[in-house]
């Protein structure tokens, strides 16, 4: 058996991360954890050994933008070096371009299509 992929959703919205959890939970080659701010988010990272192969981050968030938790991760050895795809609202191409700039490796506009978000995240995670 092949180890799942694990996969940190970071998002304020109730409403997304149930959708979230509902289309990637679907995948059994998937494990996927949800938090709902950047803070709970790096505190789940590195629990109890578990750091997962790619993070879905969003952007706006409150408290904590998804720019701010990547730096935090970035900051910290144990997890610097997690893929982050960041999730957006704003798909204008210069925002996108910022977005990569800082480190993220892609970026997944909302709203997005939950039937085909398990095979975005896999071809993100095989970059």
């Amino acid at each position: 058996m092949t180890e799942r992929l694990k996969i940190l959703y970071v998002d304020d919205e109730p409403d997304i991360r149930i959708i979230v959890e509902m289309a990637l939970g679907l995948d059994e080659a998937m494990d996927v954890k949800l938090a709902e701010s950047g803070y709970e988010g790096l505190e789940l990272l590195g629990r109890d050994g578990w750091i997962p192969d790619i993070a879905l981050i969003d952007m706006m968030m409150p408290g904590m933008s998804g720019m701010d938790m990547l730096g935090a991760m970035r900051a910290r050895e144990d997890v610097r070096a997690v893929p982050v795809v960041f999730v957006t609202a704003s798909a204008r191409q210069d925002d996108m371009k910022r977005y990569v700039d800082a480190g993220a490796i892609g970026v997944i506009s909302k709203p997005f299509d939950p039937m085909s978000l398990a095979r975005t995240v896999r071809e993100y995670s095989e970059r």
